[in-house]
């Protein structure tokens, strides 16, 4: 049974017909593109044009009448030249395009990198001043050699006086043994430097 076509409505716009183009793959297209740019942009491609035209020029000049397939004025050249030239300049731009395309990601690659590295600088040079304003209140090496070897000499001097101290002691408790206790001994004065836990007054 045919299929039975819809009445067209006076009130509806028509359906655009939509028309089917080739697909391709751009990748591909845009790598052939830069592939002949490359090539055209070569030495090699202006020497054999360069012996292709010569070559045209003496056939179509020297050769018989017959034979020539593109006399003077040489317009089969020109056309030749003219679809080179219409194709050239359109893969030129798109290979450039993609030229461009690839600089800009590389630039936006680039000014990421920059901006991390500098707060990556930024970060550490505040940590290496936060170093610096702590090492300046630790105490060095000469510092606490210099206080220790201070800390020697006062520990030295007060056993000395405790030595003194307890021989005067020694010496008094031995004459006071001998019936000697109504002589006046000399005082020392250092008796007056000790406290009753025996370390210097005046000191902490």
């Amino acid at each position: 049974m045919a299929e039975q076509r819809r009445p067209q409505r006076l009130d509806q716009p028509r359906e655009p017909r939509r028309l089917t183009l080739p697909r391709f793959d751009p990748e591909a297209f845009g790598r052939w593109s830069e592939g002949i740019a490359r090539g055209m942009g070569t030495a090699n491609f202006i020497v054999y044009m360069t012996v292709v035209i010569t070559a045209w020029f003496v056939w179509n000049t020297l050769a018989p009448a017959d034979l020539r397939f593109d006399p003077y004025t040489f317009t089969f050249l020109t056309l030749v030249l003219s679809l080179q030239a219409s194709y050239a300049a359109p893969l030129i731009l798109l290979a450039q395009n993609r030229q461009a395309d690839r600089d800009r990601v590389t630039q936006e690659e680039d000014r990421r990198r920059a901006t991390m590295q500098k707060a990556d600088t930024e970060y550490l040079a505040r940590e290496i001043a936060a170093l610096r304003n702590a090492m300046g209140e630790v105490a060095t090496r000469d510092f606490l050699r210099s206080e220790l070897a201070r800390l020697a000499e006062e520990l030295d001097e007060a056993s000395q006086r405790r030595h003194r101290l307890e021989r005067r002691q020694q010496e008094r408790a031995a004459a006071r043994a001998e019936g000697r206790d109504g002589l006046e001994e000399p005082r020392d004065d250092l008796d007056g430097d000790f406290a009753h836990d025996g370390r210097p007054e005046g000191r902490d």
